[in-house]
C-alpha cells in the first residue's frame, strides 16, 4: 500500500531519507526459504508538511507483518523494568484498583499487563500475532487475538468493556489507517478514562 499523501491529514508529503530496501522485520527464515528470493521493502521515509508525522511511503499489510511474529517483549530486561515503573507510577497517579479496568492494544506476551494483574487490577489484550497472543493466555492476560479497529471497539462498546486506563505502546507506526485508529480509541474509553501512548523518536 503506497501513501502519496500524509496518511493523518492528507497534506502533501516530502521525501527526507531513503533507506533503500529491507526484508521486514523479525521476518526469519526457515530452512527451507534459504534458497529463496527474499522480499524486500522500500524505507523511503516522508514527512508531513502540515503535521510534520513521519512516515514511510510504503506501508505493508498488518496480516503479512504479524503472521508470525517473532518479538516477544518479555524478552527484553530493559524493556520489564520499563514496565513496571510505568505500572507502578499510573496505579498509584490514577488510584486503579480492583474496580477499574485497564486494556493494552498490540498486547505483545502480555508482561506489561501481568504488573496490573498482580495488584488485582482487571486487564485485557488486545494483540494480532496469534502465536504472542496464545503466550499472552498461557501465563493469565485475558488477550483478543485480533486488529483493533473501528468494529472491534464498537463490539467491545457493546459488551460494556471500557477502559479506565487504555494504553498503547509502539503501535502507531503499524497503523495503515490512522485516523480510524484514534477513532476507536475514544469509543472503548471510559467518558474519565485516561489513555497513555508511547511513540519512538526519530531524532533518538
Amino acid at each position: 500500500m503506497n501513501f502519496s499523501t500524509c496518511r493523518f491529514c492528507d497534506a502533501k508529503i516530502v521525501s527526507f531519507c531513503d533507506l533503500g530496501e529491507s526484508p521486514l522485520a523479525n521476518s526469519f527464515l526457515n530452512k527451507n526459504e534459504l534458497e529463496m528470493e527474499e522480499p524486500f521493502y522500500r524505507l523511503h521515509a516522508y514527512v508531513c508538511e502540515a503535521c510534520y508525522l513521519v512516515q514511510l511511503e510504503e506501508v505493508q499489510s498488518p496480516k503479512k507483518i504479524f503472521k508470525n511474529y517473532a518479538y516477544f517483549s518479555s524478552y527484553s530486561s530493559t524493556w520489564l523494568k520499563h514496565c513496571e515503573d510505568y505500572a507502578n507510577r499510573v496505579i498509584n497517579r490514577f488510584n486503579l484498583n480492583k474496580n477499574k479496568q485497564v486494556i493494552e492494544i498490540a498486547s505483545n506476551d502480555g508482561c506489561l499487563l501481568s504488573f496490573f494483574k498482580e495488584r488485582e487490577i482487571p486487564v485485557l489484550g488486545i494483540e494480532p500475532a496469534k502465536n504472542i497472543s496464545m503466550k499472552a493466555e498461557s501465563s493469565g492476560i485475558p488477550t483478543i487475538n485480533r486488529f483493533f479497529n473501528s468494529q472491534l471497539a464498537k463490539e467491545l462498546d457493546s459488551k460494556k468493556k471500557q477502559a479506565d486506563l487504555l494504553i498503547g505502546n509502539n503501535v502507531l507506526a503499524h497503523v495503515p489507517n490512522l485516523n480510524d485508529f484514534v477513532a476507536s480509541l475514544k469509543i472503548i474509553l471510559k467518558p474519565k478514562g485516561i489513555i497513555t501512548l508511547e511513540f519512538p523518536s526519530l531524532l533518538e
